[in-house]
């Protein structure tokens, strides 16, 4: 059995980027799509944060500059929203290190860019 934790949540979030594409479709800047996903998660009660920020601590010196992340979701999976034509390595290594950043387990890599939405569930 593969291991899925948070699957309900995830779905649930998933659900809502799927009814954010089906409405826009693929072509906005990755800001109307998170306006979008906001409102989605509001009328679901979906708990969330936007733009929450983390500190980075590099051989116990926190980095002047913070990571931010596009929005953490039930307080544990990181939402990685892109508007990209494709999803590309760089994007899934930048979600991995936010997730060690966050000290979160769960990451979803969320692309409205394309015809399809397309998405990727990373655990670390």
């Amino acid at each position: 059995m593969n291991y899925f934790p948070l699957k309900e949540e995830t779905y649930q979030i998933i659900g809502a980027c799927m009814e954010v594409h089906n409405t826009l479709g693929a072509g906005f800047l990755e800001v109307i799509y998170k306006d979008a996903l906001e409102l989605e998660f509001l009328k679901a009660g979906i708990p969330f944060e936007r733009e929450k920020e983390y500190i980075v601590n590099y051989k116990g010196t926190i980095l002047p500059h913070h990571f931010i992340a596009d929005f953490v979701v039930f307080d544990q999976i990181i939402l990685e929203v892109k508007g990209v034509k494709s999803i590309a390595e760089e994007h899934i290594a930048q979600t991995l290190n936010y997730l060690k950043v966050s000290g979160n387990e769960i990451a979803l890599l969320v692309n409205f860019g394309e015809i399809k939405l397309n998405y990727k569930r990373l655990i670390l």
